[in-house]
């Protein structure tokens, strides 16, 4: 159940990652507003030990079962594991829930947290784009809020929230073309590691900008904004804006636009799912637009072909998505790890893609299957191709 208090209490899944050290930022500077619940992490145990001391949640999880806290810093209840998330989710009296672990392994807290009872702000696009029909029917009949807190979505969250559904035309989330965007098609075939993961605009963890290079991002984030917006794929737009301050926008049936405009900052979109239905002040997202120049270009299909397969997947359904995300998230794991170059991301994606994913996907289990079967596939095709 939900509890009401004066304070906002909140857990925070992932919290040593981008978005959960953004999120926690966000609450040092609201204590007034808000308190720490719970917090969990993978691996980084020593961070989560310096949010512990700072924060003082009631309880903590670490789900990788190798990793030790350095120590205790306050009385907490102390959660192992994928299976000690779910608990700690279940257990802990929070009235919101800010996801923002990354990749398929966030599906199951996500229907934990909504089963549960709790606001979820979800900046795991996966859940959405695996199985985003089954959970806004769930959060529907658990009366529960999913509030999206990847950039552009927040936007499109609000903008709609402004316009009625008859009055948009389409929408347009932007992208900024990750960190290969100036470089020719002839050479991407040859970049390093260490090149995509020089995002010019965002500090983000490797994978997620490793899918910005790729748009890759951009694709789940089509299929989600599908999923959470109830619009149509065909009207829906990516557009390359490298400067990263329009966040999305909505076109209105007599030809307008209207944008959401702010610095690239995470705590921006954040705040406002911490806060909502209400807007509070902050300093973070203010934007001079003095001599502020925005710039907008179309998408290259040749360059990013990850995209295409994003917009190819959302038309066919069926599991065809979750199969999309899994042969990528398996091609990306390959790529840092140096086993495949970075265009075989997209080559691996697309050869699992023309297998046949058909099939209804009417269960969080039946989509947990697929998503196994797909990411066996993809990782014997890799092997496969550096045995040839």
């Amino acid at each position: 159940m939900k509890r009401h208090s004066v304070k906002k209490r909140i857990m925070v899944l992932g919290s040593t990652g981008s978005i959960g050290g953004s999120t926690l930022d966000v609450i040092r500077r609201n204590r007034g507003m808000f308190s720490v619940a719970a917090l969990s992490c993978h691996q980084n145990t020593r961070s989560l030990f310096a949010q512990i001391g700072e924060f003082g949640p009631g309880a903590v999880c670490v789900t990788d079962p190798e990793a030790d806290l350095p120590g205790r810093a306050g009385a907490y209840k102390l959660y192992r594991g994928a299976v000690g998330l779910l608990s700690m989710i279940r257990e802990t009296d929070a009235d919101m829930v800010v996801h923002g672990i990354c990749g398929a392994q966030g599906l199951l807290p996500s229907f934990t947290a909504i089963q549960s009872g709790k606001d979820l702000a979800l900046a795991n696009k996966e859940t959405v784009v695996m199985a985003g029909s089954l959970l806004f029917k769930l959060a529907g009949e658990r009366k529960t809020a999913v509030i999206p807190v990847d950039s552009e979505h927040s936007a499109l969250f609000h903008l709609l929230r402004a316009h009625p559904a008859a009055h948009i035309r389409e929408i347009i989330l932007t992208a900024s073309g990750g960190a290969l965007r100036d470089l020719t098609l002839d050479r991407l075939a040859d970049v390093t590691i260490e090149d995509v993961l020089k995002h010019p605009n965002w500090n983000m963890g490797a994978k997620i900008t490793v899918d910005s290079a790729t748009m890759a991002n951009k694709a789940l984030e089509v299929i989600e904004a599908h999923h959470f917006f109830n619009i149509e794929v065909s009207n829906i737009k990516v557009v390359i804006h490298p400067q990263s301050f329009v966040h999305s926008l909505i076109k209105t049936i007599e030809g307008s636009f209207y944008a959401q405009i702010s610095k690239p900052d995470m705590r921006v979109p954040i705040q406002n799912a911490l806060t909502y239905p209400e807007l509070c002040a902050a300093d973070y997202g203010s934007l001079d637009l003095d001599n502020c120049h925005m710039t907008f270009t179309a998408v290259d299909p040749r360059k990013y072909p990850m995209l295409t397969l994003g917009y190819q997947v959302a038309g066919a359904g069926g599991a065809y998505p979750v199969a999309y995300n899994a042969a990528n998230e398996i091609a990306v794991r390959a790529f840092l790890d140096s086993r495949i170059r970075f265009t075989d991301i997209a080559y691996i994606t697309e050869k699992i893609l023309a297998l046949d994913w058909g099939n209804l996907v009417n269960s969080v289990d039946e989509i947990l299957h697929v998503n196994d079967v797909a990411s066996k596939k993809a990782t014997a095709l890799i092997e496969r191709r550096n045995r040839e």
